[in-house]
């Protein structure tokens, strides 16, 4: 009871003002979802390149690409289409998070000029469903990655009986390093040794702050390319580098190949939905807000593209090897140390590389990396939800509001305010994201196992796009039918040059330039300067938004 009273203590969300006083903390306003202060925007565009290629440095990463492989697509396809896909991710996040950029809020704050202060909390809550899976996969993949380094270190662990069945990802021996994996995952109270491990090991619960974690970005970028790399030179060597495994054919033709080339094309941009709809979050610490552009544009599709390319090599290795494709690189180097294999020479290798691997990790899960066939299924499930999610915000930010949000607003439940709507909900963004959702739901529970028309799976292939245009569209349809206050009818951009808080501006003495306004006058003063052309309008809009929803 002691140690559970002691994790509640650490779990409770402490404030002050900015002064020090003691302030209630409220889930409208407190210090993580504040707009980030001055001081803590240090990330520059080359920490933003360098993030991705540290971000993107991940097991999972190094297989999305190789399982087009196991459909019949060859290695080059494979490789084009999820480069081709995340170059469009690369570019919605650049544009989905210009607000937390200039604003510096985060995702959750910037829902609520869309969905309300309240209606907020449902995108909110799913993109955080998807982070509690992800955190589960890789959870599952360090556990994996820890059974081949005991392995290599102790022979009996290939003995321990497996009871785990043929549909899941671990075996007993996995299970066992999942539960080891994770109790050093989670920071409970415990000695002051084991929780130092415990925080070195865990990035999920960002003991070092976002602003300073530019060290562990370029201290993992080190541990995990020299990882790969050497296995990719290893299995090269021992695949004779034949030719073979650079000139994979398609074994599927027609229309098979051409949906099959769409589906992974699509599925380049909906496995990083979830960076695409939360790319506030990021995008929130930097300098300037431009700094973000080419880190988003640039470093996020190359990251990716180097990592599928040696993904991809590393897995076409595996069939002169061993006689079969192996589409997950730790199952490679289980295969490494089976019979004769298992040689000092090969568990040393296999020995480094999983724990380079293991250390670049900060629901059921082990059932989703049984197969490479699973793995495409759980990438794209959730992506109907997400796309409709950046969709309404992309519309918001861009086309009603013009770049311009009145940040005190989002603060608060004030009835008189732009962003309270219906009672917190503004329902024109509910009603949105049902429409955006529906043509692909079949799909989705296709997904989990109803059967569906062979039209209907193919449709799914597209479902991102198809929601994310139907999301922007319908939005602006429903804000032009039924106005929402705020809204701006007039054409040109209103977005400021900067935006510092008003307690930032009064301690620091800053005097940065926001739409020609000395922010050191107050925020206030800078926002309602911006503001300053739509008042009259949005008196108007006020006037009528009693009558409509």
């Amino acid at each position: 009871m002691k140690a559970l009273s002691a994790l509640h203590e650490k779990l409770i969300v402490k404030s002050v003002t900015r002064d020090g006083a003691p302030r209630t903390v409220e889930f409208l306003d407190n210090d993580s979802i504040r707009p980030t202060r001055v001081q803590d925007r240090t990330w520059t565009h080359i920490t933003y390149l360098a993030f991705w290629f540290s971000a993107s440095g991940n097991v999972s990463n190094l297989y999305a690409a190789s399982t087009g492989l196991t459909v019949g697509l060859s290695m080059w396809e494979s490789i084009i289409c999820q480069f081709g896909g995340q170059i469009l991710a690369g570019i919605l996040m650049a544009i989905n998070g210009r607000a937390g950029a200039l604003y510096r809020i985060p995702f959750p704050v910037l829902c609520r000029s869309s969905w309300g202060p309240l209606g907020a909390l449902w995108p909110t809550f799913n993109r955080a469903v998807m982070a509690i899976v992800w955190n589960g996969v890789n959870a599952v993949q360090g556990a994996q990655c820890l059974n081949v380094l005991l392995r290599s270190i102790f022979p009996s662990m290939a003995n321990i009986p497996n009871t785990m069945g043929s549909k899941s990802a671990l075996t007993s021996a996995g299970m066992i390093c999942f539960f080891v994996f994770w109790y050093v995952y989670i920071p409970v109270p415990r000695s002051p040794v084991e929780l130092t491990l415990s925080r070195f090991v865990n990035c999920a619960f960002l003991f070092i702050p976002i602003p300073k974690m530019r060290a562990l970005v370029y201290l993992k970028i080190a541990a995990y390319y020299s990882a790969t790399i050497a296995m990719l030179a290893w299995t090269l060597s021992l695949s004779g580098s034949s030719k073979r495994t650079f000139q994979t054919h398609s074994t599927i033709h027609g229309t098979e190949k051409s949906w099959m080339l769409a589906k992974f094309f699509w599925l380049g941009l909906a496995s990083v939905a979830t960076f695409v709809s939360n790319a506030a979050d990021l995008q929130r610490y930097t300098r300037r807000p431009n700094d973000v552009i080419l880190g988003q544009v640039l470093s996020f599709p190359i990251a990716n593209f180097v990592i599928a390319i040696m993904g991809c090599v590393i897995a076409a290795t595996s069939e002169p090897i061993f006689g079969e494709l192996i589409w997950n690189p730790i199952n490679i180097l289980e295969r490494l140390m089976e019979g004769d294999r298992y040689t000092a020479g090969n568990r040393a290798g296999c020995f480094f590389i999983s724990l380079a691997f293991l250390l670049s990790y900060a629901i059921c899960p082990w059932y989703l990396l049984s197969s490479a066939a699973v793995f495409i299924m759980f990438l794209s499930s959730y992506q109907i939800f997400l796309s409709a999610i950046a969709g309404i915000l992309i519309c918001d930010y861009y086309l009603i509001r013009r770049g311009r949000l009145c940040i005190q607003e989002l603060y608060t439940m004030n009835p008189e305010g732009r962003f309270y709507y219906l009672r917190g909900f503004n329902i024109r963004a509910f009603a949105v994201y049902i429409i955006s959702v529906a043509p692909s739901f079949y799909g989705f529970l296709n997904q989990l196992g109803v059967k569906a028309p062979l039209s209907i799976q193919r449709f799914y292939y597209i479902s991102y796009p198809t929601g994310l245009l139907i999301a922007f569209l319908g939005y602006y349809v429903l804000c032009v039918c039924f106005p929402v206050m705020g809204m701006v009818r007039t054409w040109g951009w209103l977005e400021p040059k900067e935006y510092v808080d008003v307690h930032d501006a009064a301690r620091d003495d800053t005097t940065m330039a926001f739409d020609g306004v000395d922010v050191s006058r107050g925020e206030s003063d800078a926002v309602d300067f911006v503001a300053a052309e739509g008042i009259k309008q949005d008196e108007d809009i006020k006037r009528t938004n009693s009558r409509i929803i």
